[in-house]
């Protein structure tokens, strides 16, 4: 079967996207971690793993409002999500003012800290 070479490129771009999308839940969301035996716990196990890691992206993706290209990483949103509950520990445990800390200009530059994609 002859394919025209946009029509290859088109097809190993949707397979890397799939690739990506089972690379993440599996190193992210558990896909690759349940112990059950049954089908239906089975199905249901891998449908929660995929939902966390699209409603992961989903999440960015309606922050996102720069004019780059959305890029997804889950390793970044683990780690932003990371830093936001460290903050509020430090936030917490130090009696510090939220206000201040939360409103400050540079609050989006300590919660990407570590990122590899913002």
């Amino acid at each position: 079967m002859h394919l025209p070479p946009e029509q290859i490129v088109e097809y190993y771009q949707a397979r890397f996207q799939i690739e990506f999308i089972f690379r993440d839940a599996k190193q992210f969301t558990g896909l690759s971690d349940c112990q059950a035996r049954h089908l239906p716990r089975l199905d249901f196990h891998f449908n929660a793993s995929l939902i966390a890691l699209y409603l992961a992206k989903y999440e960015l993706s309606s922050c996102h409002s720069s004019a780059k290209s959305f890029v997804f990483s889950m390793a970044s949103y683990k780690r932003l999500e990371f830093n936001k509950h460290l903050l509020s520990t430090f936030i917490d445990k130090l009696d510090l003012d939220p206000d201040l800390i939360l409103n400050h200009p540079n609050l989006l530059s300590v919660l990407s800290y570590g990122t590899l994609a913002t």
